[in-house]
């Protein structure tokens, strides 16, 4: 019998609903109408038609307010020798972030982009004048400081024991769509979700072979510069507690050998699409947590955009879950939410062509030349 936190996360999932079909069909008449060969912008035009979908809107979806969202979290996992960074990057870096000195943290800072960062249960202290106890401010707006949501000082040991209770799986889900709730009431208009975690792509890499069954040797990679050995203990780790976990429900499999962070992250997309604002996966930790929120809620990914092609291998296999495509190749693999504001200014291009370009008739083009082209499909 589930709880009645259980029962709040799968209402909430539910609640998530199907995107706006007419808008849609609207928004696809209104770009083949538009001064320039229909198709001429590939994917800008998918994206436009998409973000239809999500707000209603055909035109007029101003995307200027964004925001990451960044749950920080340690992993027992470390313990095996799985990862090549030390804990205490886990510390430095979500610190960091409120410096915005950081890969994603000094691009918001460049472009105006709020970060909402939280503290999902790092194991060394956070100075407690840079904890917060609330995702808004007064003011209703994104906080600078770090909001404190600890469920404990890091996971244990998933290679020994589940990482983590149930219950605790289940608060880090909640965690996530306060996080949306609260982008939302701050008047976010698109969201992107990242990370911060040592030892998170060893967890990843658990979950996608659990959800998958693929091969930990095919889903694993060096993550943040692993060696030789620890790359064979991590291969062993990711396969015996992936296949112990394939028949559990998506909340065990979180609990088993999941993050706070990815429970976060998870609860985190369900809210966004609930919340009807568009969010942008970032890399292989985060396309994990999308790949776990499509387990609560197929019509998940409607509200998905994917950001880069992270080199991590197992992130084709999740991608392919999803059945979304990347926007941009860098050879990026940082994390941190990183790719997301790149992917916010092409979005941004996406929706502006939409408003301010004008259709063939409004820029005073006969386009009969269009007839045979149309006719044959030979766009």
């Amino acid at each position: 019998m589930i709880n009645d936190d259980e029962k709040r996360v799968l209402e909430l999932a539910a609640e998530i609903d199907a995107p706006d079909q007419a808008a849609m069909d609207a928004a696809a008449e209104r770009q083949s109408n538009l001064a320039k060969v229909p198709g001429s912008l590939g994917k800008l035009e998918d994206m436009s038609i998409k973000m239809a979908g999500i707000t209603g809107n055909v035109t007029g979806n101003d995307l200027k307010k964004q925001c990451v969202a960044i749950f920080s979290a340690d992993n027992g996992v470390v313990a095996e020798g799985v990862a090549s960074a030390p804990q205490s990057v886990t510390q430095s870096q979500t610190i960091n972030f409120t410096r915005r000195i950081t890969g994603v943290s000094s691009q918001a800072k460049y472009f105006g982009i709020d970060l909402l960062v939280v503290d999902m249960g790092n194991a060394l202290p956070i100075p407690e004048e840079l904890y917060t106890d609330s995702m808004l401010t007064p003011e209703g707006g994104i906080p600078v400081q770090i909001v404190n949501r600890q469920l404990g000082k890091g996971t244990k040991d998933l290679a020994k024991e589940p990482a983590m209770t149930r219950v605790q799986a289940v608060q880090g889900l909640l965690t996530g769509f306060e996080a949306a709730d609260a982008m939302k009431k701050a008047g976010v208009q698109l969201c992107g979700i990242g990370e911060m975690g040592i030892g998170n792509t060893t967890t990843s890499s658990c979950l996608l072979e659990a959800l998958t069954g693929i091969g930990a040797e095919d889903l694993v990679g060096r993550g943040g510069g692993l060696n030789n050995e620890g790359l064979a203990a991590k291969i062993k780790i990711v396969g015996e507690a992936g296949m112990r976990c394939r028949d559990m429900d998506p909340i065990d499999k979180l609990a088993n050998v999941g993050g706070f962070d990815i429970c976060a992250m998870t609860g985190c997309f369900l809210g966004c699409a609930r919340n009807h604002i568009p969010v942008v996966i970032d890399g292989f930790i985060s396309i994990t947590a999308a790949c776990m929120a499509r387990e609560f809620n197929p019509l998940v990914t409607n509200y998905m955009f994917a950001s880069h092609k992270s080199t991590e291998i197992g992130y084709v296999a999740a991608m392919d879950r999803l059945g979304l495509a990347p926007m941009f190749d860098l050879g990026m693999r940082l994390g941190e939410g990183s790719g997301c504001p790149i992917a916010f200014k092409i979005l941004e291009a996406a929706c502006a062509t939409m408003d301010l370009m004008k259709t063939l008739a409004e820029g005073s083009i006969d386009d009969g030349y269009l007839d045979e082209i149309r006719k044959g499909n030979f766009f």
